[in-house]
């Protein structure tokens, strides 16, 4: 493995790639068998996120494909036996003919909620259309499995007809595909990340069923709100965060007081940014994992926003290991006839499925599709194969929930500087929380007040100009906030926590 240490962080440690079949040493490779099940090809591979959870499961990783520079560095360091190829739109078949299982989180920009006013245009734009140039690789290889991923607003862009016609594209090819969202605060980190999960197999709509879905319903969660308002203390730091963060979002790193919906960690009237470190283990890498090799040429600036970017790009590797787990089972499931009655058949296999049940079907839909007239709005779980459509409203969660807490990731050393927030940018979340009605984490917002009244007045300090009107700052004095107490059971014992200036 090529690495450069000399410029990780202190916490950076080695890696050891799970597959001895690229060159490297991983417990995983002393049970492999020498023919792994499956080979895989990672497209829009990022940082290898697909390729740790597959690895983990028993696979072989044998070629990646990803067209940013500084993921690609990342890549080598970790796969420096794979085959690597720069753009997707280039590419050419036979280097995919060694895999029989490909990954995919192709982009998503296009179709995110996020874009806002900016406006979706879908598989019509110019990163998410990358989706056929897919397709056209699947006509010339036809992979056994396909593994894709992407956003939820999926589900809903240009009124569900580019979902319809994803669905078209993989089952007029012979696969049965079944969808499922699923959020990464119920597999064990600790982040509300909700994607939509696909997987196509060739031919055989039981494994198609068996990658999602459990013999069980999935687990019924509780409040999704709670923890986000229940605080929990740093033992070594004194930093306090909420049970679970927001969701990891692929941005530069900077806090300018734009955004009240990142994750934040507070303190004793201070409060920061996660680290690059914090960020990786919250999509389940290890710390570090996003260190390049010495291919990368640095900026002056440091790799910070890359790896910030990088990260947020990436899909949570504990959701995608329950995926590749299922996937690995299924692939030892014994083939039969399909039966008659396939919806029959998969909704005794899933009760996910059961709950909400309906069917479609795509002679009946099409039409509209093509003609842009179609609006619907596809549920949270479904099995597509031939003219069929099953559709159910299934939990987000597995059948049983793998618990995790944000402060359990947290550095163990208070960081540098850098990462705190100056009063500018605090005045600027006060505001923008206040000016949507935003309930902020209360730790935090004690934290940010202190921090506005201890350096400038709120209506001293200059926000910077977004285009943006806002209203009047809604800010409460310190000392009122000081009186504030969250409650909080440990060990089934009432504890106050405060936080003063």
């Amino acid at each position: 493995m090529v690495t450069d240490l000399a410029r990780s962080e202190a916490e950076v440690r080695m890696f050891e790639v799970l597959n001895e079949s690229i060159g490297a040493e991983a417990p995983v490779s002393e049970v492999a068998s020498a023919r792994p099940q499956f080979v895989v090809a990672s497209l829009f591979a990022g940082i290898g996120g697909f390729d740790i959870a597959f690895e983990s499961a028993g696979a072989a990783v044998a070629v990646q494909c990803e067209l940013d520079p500084f993921c690609r560095s990342v890549l080598r360091r970790h796969w420096p036996k794979a085959k690597l190829i720069n753009d997707i739109t280039v590419a050419d078949p036979r280097d995919l003919a060694e895999a029989n299982l490909w990954t995919a989180g192709f982009p998503c920009q296009d179709v995110s909620l996020a874009r806002g006013s900016h406006g979706r245009t879908g598989l019509k734009g110019t990163q998410t259309s990358l989706f056929f140039k897919l397709v056209e690789l699947l006509d010339d290889q036809q992979p056994e499995v396909l593994v894709l991923e992407n956003v939820v607003g999926l589900l809903n862009s240009h009124k569900g007809c580019d979902f319809a016609i994803i669905l078209r594209e993989l089952t007029r090819r012979g696969y049965a595909v079944s969808w499922r969202v699923l959020n990464a605060r119920y597999f064990g980190t600790p982040q509300s990340r909700s994607r939509v999960f696909m997987v196509a197999w060739k031919g055989d709509f039981r494994r198609a069923v068996a990658s999602l879905f459990e013999a069980e319903a999935g687990a019924k969660v509780g409040s999704a709100r709670t923890g986000f308002i229940t605080p929990t203390i740093h033992k070594k730091t004194g930093a306090i965060v909420p049970e679970v963060a927001y969701c990891v979002a692929a941005t530069s790193g900077r806090h300018t007081g734009n955004d009240w919906a990142r994750s934040y960690i507070s303190y004793s009237g201070r409060v920061r940014r996660p680290t690059a470190s914090e960020s990786e283990r919250l999509q389940g890498f290890e710390a570090g994992w996003t260190i390049p090799g010495n291919d990368y040429r640095a900026p002056i600036r440091g790799i910070d926003s890359e790896r910030y970017h990088a990260v947020g790009n990436a899909v949570a590797v504990p959701v995608v290991k329950w995926v590749a787990d299922r996937i690995i089972k299924a692939k030892g499931l014994r083939s039969k006839p399909a039966p008659s009655d396939i919806a029959k058949a998969a909704l005794a296999m899933a009760p996910d499925l059961q709950k909400g049940a309906e069917t479609l079907s795509f002679d009946d839909i099409m039409d509209e599709v093509d003609g842009g007239t179609f609006a619907y709005r596809w549920k949270g779980c479904g099995l597509a194969v031939g003219d069929l459509i099953l559709e159910g409203a299934t939990a987000p969660a597995p059948s049983s929930e793998i618990p995790s807490k944000f402060v359990q990731l947290l550095d163990n050393e208070v960081p540098d500087e850098r990462y705190f927030l100056t009063a500018n940018a605090a005045v600027g979340i006060l505001r923008r929380a206040d000016a949507v009605g935003r309930t902020l984490f209360a730790p935090m917002r004690s934290a940010l007040e202190c921090l506005v009244g201890g350096k400038a007045s709120p209506s001293s300090v200059p926000v910077e100009k977004s285009g943006d009107t806002f209203a009047k700052a809604r800010i409460r004095s310190p000392s009122t906030e000081q009186r504030a107490t969250l409650k909080r059971t440990r060990g089934g014992t009432d504890r106050a926590l405060s936080v003063s200036c």
